[in-house]
């Protein structure tokens, strides 16, 4: 590992900490890099105690089972003709040196891995997780790691407005471009909610679907329902992928998520992926200016 030098136009920083989950992360990051002609930096973070510097981190914590991960990790990205490379960062904690890769390669993208394990108290995927979707500037990517998604024919979009919504349409339509793959956008229509009518509802999907190119297949589907996640989450059985914007709503300690992703996340079948895209004005304040 050389010093630090970013020519290509993107940068998609993935951070891994097992062959498991590292393999799953990759599917979905070679796809992105692929289509956009994107670098992938892999990272390994190693937490260092207190007791210990940094410097004595190196030495003492990182092995060389660390060490041949990333090499794995980079071979595979290599296979598939894109640029990659490689770095071990030493912080105080995971998400502090995830977080703090974001500036330290330039960051665009950050594809995280998440085992979908059930939430402790105050914790909505993982607390690294949490930490790195609150604090980092540039956008971010959380994907459920399950079974292997041994083929992608099918992709599903649940369709709403606002830029994750917009993020999580753009990785799906990166996402089939590169596997032949349809995709399905799909708007549940809140029969609680009256402020939206049908032809709203459709003119949101005609937009969508019209900004995504050169994708064999796109189709549009809108059902009305009392129960949105729950909706989406039955269609999530007929496809390969779902990808979906964070929502907004749920208790105040979870608008990270909303209701709405957070329990299609959790409760979904097959790959599902969270989108969160980076908004570089602080919604203070956007309130302040509104």
């Amino acid at each position: 590992m050389g010093p630090w030098s970013n020519t290509s136009p993107e940068t998609i920083v993935v951070p891994i900490a097992n062959t498991e989950t590292a393999t799953r992360q990759l599917e979905t990051a070679v796809d992105l890099a692929a289509d956009r002609s994107a670098r992938i930096v892999l990272v390994y973070v190693c937490a260092v105690p207190p007791q210990l510097s940094l410097q004595d981190g190196r030495r003492y914590l990182v092995t060389a089972e660390d060490e041949q991960l990333l090499e794995d990790a980079a071979a595979s990205v290599t296979s598939h003709g894109l640029a990659v490379d490689t770095r071990i960062r030493l912080a105080r904690g995971v998400s502090r040196g995830i977080v703090g890769a974001v500036d330290a390669y330039d960051a665009d993208t950050i594809v995280l891995g998440w085992r979908g394990r059930p939430p402790r108290q105050n914790v909505m995927l993982g607390s690294h997780v949490d930490r790195v979707l609150r604090d980092a500037e540039c956008d971010v990517l959380v994907k459920r790691i399950q079974t292997p998604t041994e083929t992608v024919d099918g992709v599903l979009v649940p369709v709403a407005e606002g830029p994750h919504a917009e993020f999580a349409a753009e990785t799906a339509a990166a996402i089939a471009r590169q596997n032949d793959a349809s995709i399905t956008l799909l708007h549940v229509r809140d029969t609680a909610d009256p402020e939206r009518s049908e032809t709203d509802a459709r003119a949101l999907l005609a937009e969508t679907a019209a900004d995504i190119e050169d994708v064999h297949s796109v189709d549009r589907k809108l059902v009305a329902a009392g129960d949105v996640a729950g909706t989406i989450t039955d269609w999530t059985a007929t496809h390969d992928v779902t990808v979906l914007g964070v929502s907004r709503g749920g208790l105040v300690q979870r608008k990270l998520l909303g209701s709405i992703s957070r329990a299609v996340g959790r409760h979904a079948a097959g790959t599902v992926i969270l989108a969160k895209r980076y908004d570089s004005v602080p919604s203070r304040l956007k309130r302040l200016f509104s």
